[in-house]
């Protein structure tokens, strides 16, 4: 892919951070290397999610003019440091990347290209996509595939995963619906999509390589039972008081 035709004027990569203090600094410059061989106009908008850690010093030592570090006062959840970063970015088209660095930032090169191809407003990164290559725990494949079976009963979106860390987005999108996300843990990315959905944008899914790190620690059923109270919120909101209507 040339960059010749990417046809945006910057791109914003919004690096969420949770307890990454042995990381952060080298996961940003990882980033930045990539970025900076494309040739393109980028920044990077890194927030810490109110880390125990020292994970924003280890990150400012990464900072530049166009890489931003922030932090937010309290752990809020992913959904909630993606949000204020997205507040402090200035490009037109939008990348979500896990500070983890559990997906490589180089597989944007394959988004964009879904993106442009497929004239799409959104390309999101799918685990469950054909070409994907996962070097992933068998229990969280299957609480996966329990999850895409949820979504797709109850919401009819046709995606096979919203969960992945890596997403790409046309500025414009985020800027009608990210203020209406209520969720700020662990479904807000599908209460980001049905949004783009609702809204009527075009959500393209893309191929995957996943490298997980096992930083998550483990899956336990209080997790999992937030995530669905979480995703019964969104139906309620989206189905029953048809809130996604009327804002």
């Amino acid at each position: 892919m040339g960059h010749k035709n990417m046809r945006f004027k910057k791109l914003s990569v919004l690096m969420p951070m949770y307890n990454e203090e042995m990381a952060a600094a080298a996961n940003i410059m990882e980033t930045d290397g990539y970025f900076r061989n494309l040739g393109i106009e980028y920044e990077i908008v890194v927030m810490d999610d109110g880390s125990k850690d020292f994970t924003y010093d280890s990150a400012m030592k990464a900072s530049r003019e166009y890489i931003k570090v922030y932090k937010l006062p309290k752990n809020e959840g992913k959904g909630e440091a993606l949000r204020e970063a997205f507040n402090k970015c200035t490009g037109d088209l939008v990348m979500f990347l896990d500070g983890d660095l559990d997906i490589h930032p180089k597989q944007f090169e394959v988004l964009f290209d879904i993106l442009s191809r497929e004239n799409a407003d959104v390309v999101i990164g799918s685990k469950r996509h054909p070409q994907s290559i996962l070097n992933y725990p068998t229990g969280r494949k299957i609480l996966s595939a329990g999850y895409f079976f949820i979504v797709k009963a109850f919401f009819g979106l046709p995606l096979r995963d919203t969960q992945t860390g890596i997403k790409l987005f046309k500025a414009e999108v985020l800027k009608k619906v990210f203020h209406k996300v209520l969720i700020k843990r662990y479904a807000f990315d599908l209460e980001l999509l049905i949004l783009a959905h609702h809204h009527g944008f075009k959500i393209a899914e893309a191929p995957v390589v996943v490298d997980y790190k096992g930083k998550y620690g483990h899956i336990n059923l209080k997790l999992i039972f937030k995530m669905l109270w979480d995703t019964m919120a969104i139906f309620y909101r989206l189905r029953i008081l048809k809130y996604y209507d009327k804002i």
